[in-house]
């Protein structure tokens, strides 16, 4: 057929469709073109290495280039001061050069070969080569040199990439005011990420560009804003108060004992708080006896409720300048309290200073096999296991701890020994008493092991 490539060796047939009536003005006309192309690329070249290597310049990089009062300097200034006029000279021009490119490129191709005989092979060099020798010497290869070698240049194409946008003013202001238009649209309908979202970027970054402390530093703060008071908070079996009726040299000595600097003070029991007792309060009063009133020093407290959010909690934190809040439910029944640290501790891990005991509420057997203490916080279980908190949504019901959910799974009081199995997760009881789970194991079962 007419138009399908003939089975001849490539150099055979370059040779049966050139043309052989060129004339001698044609071969000039094909140099002068020739040269033309050349000079086109080279053009384009230069645009497309302007795009990358200006906006990749560091601050210290543009700080170093601009100390000077060259011409370069305020050139670079200028252009990077205003992004979308470089944008739209960028695309403009190299938009023009392009198409200069293929029409000159079309002249050549036509006056050297003759595709009257193979227009398969004519579309084949006149499209597909002519696209790729754009591409690669007019996009790629300037490209891949800007981004190594950004600095330099930079200044070589900064005062030709400035006088374009002063010949293509016009053209620019066009194409800026009418992408601001949609911008300003698209802006207003505009996107919100999700936290599922900004969990999954942070998680398919490059290891070497993010490390693992990174990520998990990150992942915390895209989850900051959706964890409440209650899943942080020190529960109230776990809350180190003291009696307001305390004698004073006895306070002294707890205190002495707990090696915290501020605690609750209660009357009756810890749902009636009097106050916060600031350790660096009594300082001045060490050398009283026990007539002392100490309860004079107590602050007013601080009170929360349980479903606060964290991030709120941070703020008012910060313009209260408070470091410690008590929980309240409902009902004003104390639930536990939540301290500066605490929530500190849901971005950065755990914090422990000089007075923190070296307690072990979790260790690692292997990578499927977890040992915790069952007042763990589910939402720290989590965190230790790398998984993510929603897995145990179903299941926790209204609990905060490891125990507690077991407690929601099971319906009763489990005994040691005693397995449950949720999802792929598998808890045993290893240690409990008639009033509560002390520790478990989590075994993370495989999809056979789950089936089986």
């Amino acid at each position: 057929m007419e138009n399908s490539l003939p089975s001849e060796p490539p150099v055979t047939l370059l040779l049966s469709i050139l043309n052989t009536n060129i004339s001698a003005s044609d071969v000039l006309t094909i140099l002068i073109c020739i040269g033309v192309v050349v000079l086109f690329i080279v053009c384009s070249a230069i645009i497309s290495s302007s795009e990358n290597a200006l906006f990749s310049l560091t601050p210290i990089q543009v700080d170093e280039i601009t100390q000077d009062e060259s011409r370069t300097s305020e050139c670079i200034k200028y252009l990077l001061n205003h992004p979308k006029h470089l944008l739209a000279t960028i695309l403009i021009s190299n938009t023009f050069v392009n198409i200069s490119i293929v029409l000159v490129l079309t002249v050549v191709i036509g006056l050297i070969f003759d595709f009257s005989q193979n227009h398969l092979v004519g579309f084949l060099i006149e499209v597909v080569l002519v696209t790729f020798l754009l591409v690669l010497f007019g996009e790629v290869m300037p490209k891949m040199y800007a981004s190594q070698n950004n600095a330099r240049v930079a200044r070589f194409v900064s005062i030709p990439m400035f006088t374009l946008s002063k010949l293509l003013k016009p053209f620019v202001l066009l194409l800026v005011n009418s992408t601001s238009i949609i911008d300003k649209r698209v802006t207003k309908k505009g996107h919100v990420l999700s936290v599922e979202e900004l969990t999954h970027a942070i998680d398919i970054t490059n290891e070497e560009e993010t490390p693992k402390e990174e990520k998990v530093i990150l992942k915390s703060i895209v989850q900051f804003g959706n964890i409440s008071v209650k899943q942080i908070m020190r529960q109230r079996p776990d809350v180190t108060a003291i009696r307001s009726d305390t004698p004073f040299r006895q306070l002294l000595m707890k205190i002495n004992d707990w090696g915290y600097s501020r605690v609750p003070v209660y009357s009756d029991n810890l749902d009636n708080i009097q106050g916060v007792l600031y350790i660096k309060d009594l300082l001045p009063q060490l050398h009283e006896d026990d007539q002392f009133q100490w309860t004079s020093l107590l602050r007013k407290p601080y009170f929360v409720p349980e479903s606060k959010k964290i991030d709120d909690l941070l703020k008012e934190f910060q313009s209260k300048r408070v470091h410690l809040a008590i929980v309240v439910d409902e009902f004003g029944g104390t639930q536990g309290i939540v301290t500066m640290e605490d929530i500190l501790e849901e971005i950065f891990g755990e914090i422990n200073d000089e007075f923190d005991d070296d307690e072990i509420f979790y260790s690692r057997i292997d990578d499927n096999t977890y040992v915790f203490e069952a007042k763990i916080a589910i939402n720290d279980m989590c965190k230790f296991m790398g998984i993510d908190l929603s897995v145990f949504e179903q299941a926790r019901q209204d609990a905060d701890t490891v125990g507690g959910m077991l407690l929601e799974l099971q319906g009763e009081m489990p005994k040691q020994g005693d397995v449950i199995v949720f999802e792929n997760y598998k808890f045993i009881i290893e240690s409990a008493d008639k009033r509560r789970i002390k520790r478990i194991k989590v075994e993370v079962m495989h999809e056979q092991d789950s089936k089986a």
